[in-house]
């Protein structure tokens, strides 16, 4: 479902929900269209209108963040594997040089809009339950409720680690209007408790329409399984074959879901909710573009449809686009994730760009291609879970707890094939050097898309591109800026706003 079919739905909503609530009497004094809580929340209708409002809450991940700036740009510029080229926004800017606080713009957003979504899950969550319908189709946005609300716990969990937990919808007089914060196992269990249930709602496997499927709560679940394996909570060989299994559960069973067979579908919206795209944010243009165009794009330098609209506020750093193996397909121009060269204007003569850019989600339709002139506009949806990632969940649990075996070696050599790489032998590997290989893949193949900054929280480890090898957190350089990670990076700030709204999330977490 892209953004436009959600929109529509709402409008036809809002045309039922006059219709049903505004046709008594016009001279009674109380306003028949007035919305209340006894009102709502009563015929099916209200149920999808709910969890459609929820979904769309997703889209502050794309939503902007002061000049230049979008709120995704957080989790890479704290990476080290991006730079700006602009360098006007001063809270972007604080980001890439590791000197933000709880004032910054981005990260006052994220915690914003994970609350947001949060609240309208749990808002479905409580009232969904007392609507007359489909028992099925109510047990499906139950389900696709308790994944929306697990997927922002996970996120806010892993960016500020103690959180206040919500679990009821908010009024001034709730009792815990002002709550304290809940430890992190505590968070992660109500994550794995709301997966479970999205699991077993009777969703189907995969969902072209851009819902929640069964394939993404099993994919998302193996994801909270691995991370908590590791840091902060350490659970180890027991949480490790957790993802392992959940991980094979979509592996061996895959139905619909493959990799894609080029990584020109990866950026292709003919292809958006297929294959290997288990669960995106959607968007389109006519509602809300796609957030990666501008930003990614060259600071102006003329390669897309009727302007040089680029702005560069996140590209890539050139040692990380070196650290690519001799041949790998994902370094090529324009075959994988970089280009170095694109067209004037989009669809005219080549034009050298003079180093690497990200084309990972680089959408030709808007900006254009040889004989072809761009739209300007973009509806491509941004990716959560892709099928690559769970096969390198896999590939890392199942090592952990056996040692390389042929299945985590299959998952493993299924990435670097894509790629054009040959991939040592199975018994070329010890347990220590598969590994760092997978490392290695996670950082290479799930670079830009929100991940590699999780990843380097989890294991307390960073990609060095310059020797190919894993540094420890604390003290590795960020190469955007040359500053060092610090002990108090590994959890951002709460938001300056939110203490002094509510003291009980006191203490400020360390360093800040």
């Amino acid at each position: 479902m892209k953004a436009i079919k959600i929109k529509y739905e709402n409008l036809i909503f809002c045309g039922l929900l006059f219709f049903v609530l505004g046709c008594s009497d016009f001279l009674e004094e109380q306003d028949p269209s007035n919305l209340n809580p006894e009102s709502f929340y009563t015929i099916p209708e209200h149920a999808e209108a709910a969890i459609i409002a929820a979904y769309t809450d997703l889209r502050f991940v794309g939503g902007g963040a002061g000049i230049f700036s979008s709120n995704w740009q957080l989790l890479e510029a704290v990476t080290g594997t991006s730079t700006t080229e602009t360098a006007q926004n001063s809270d972007l800017n604080n980001l890439y040089g590791l000197i933000y606080d709880g004032h910054n713009l981005h990260i006052v957003n994220w915690w914003n809009g994970l609350y947001r979504v949060v609240g309208q899950a749990n808002l479905v969550i409580e009232n969904v339950p007392q609507i007359d319908m489909d028992q099925t189709r109510k047990n499906q946005i139950l389900g696709e409720a308790h994944f929306l609300r697990a997927w922002a716990y996970f996120h806010a969990v892993r960016m500020w680690g103690d959180l206040a937990l919500i679990t009821k919808p908010q009024t001034a007089t709730s009792d815990d209007f002002y709550p304290v914060r809940s430890s992190q196992e505590e968070v992660y269990n109500l994550i794995v408790e709301d997966l479970l249930i999205a699991e077993s709602a009777g969703l189907p496997w995969m969902d072209g329409t851009g819902r929640v499927s069964q394939a993404a709560a099993k994919a998302l679940l193996s994801k909270v399984y691995l991370t908590m394996a590791g840091y902060p909570l350490n659970k180890g060989i027991s949480h490790y074959q957790l993802a392992a299994d959940k991980s094979m559960e979509i592996i061996a069973n895959p139905g619909s879901i493959n990799l894609f067979d080029n990584y020109a579908d990866i950026r292709n919206v003919a292809t958006d909710n297929t294959i290997e795209d288990i669960f995106e944010i959607q968007f389109l243009a006519d509602i809300a573009g796609n957030p990666y165009q501008q930003p990614m794009l060259p600071y102006y330098k003329p390669i897309s449809a009727g302007a040089a609209t680029g702005i560069g506020t996140t590209v890539p750093t050139e040692q990380f686009f070196q650290s690519y193996e001799t041949g790998d397909l994902r370094a090529e121009n324009q075959m994988g994730f970089f280009y170095t060269s694109y067209f004037h204007f989009g669809n005219g003569d080549v034009y050298e760009l003079g180093g690497p850019y990200i084309f990972k989600h680089f959408d030709v339709l808007a900006h254009g291609r040889p004989g072809v002139p761009g739209t300007g506009r973009s509806d491509l949806n941004m990716p959560q879970i892709r099928f690559a990632e769970v096969l390198l969940i896999y590939a890392e649990a199942q090592n952990e707890v056996t040692g390389p075996n042929q299945g985590a070696h299959n998952a493993l050599k299924r990435i670097r094939d894509r790629a054009t790489l040959e991939t040592p032998t199975l018994n070329g590997y010890t347990q220590e050097s598969f590994r760092e290989d997978v490392w290695r893949e996670r950082w290479h193949e799930l670079c830009y898309e929100g991940i590699t900054w999780f990843d380097m929280v989890r294991l307390r480890k960073a990609y060095n591109s310059i020797s190919n090898d894993f540094d420890n957190f604390v003290g590795y350089v960020h190469l955007g800026s040359n500053q060092e990670f610090q002990e108090k990076h590994l959890l951002f700030p709460v938001p300056v706003p939110e203490l002094v709204n509510n003291p009980n999330l006191a203490p400020q977490n360390p360093g800040y």
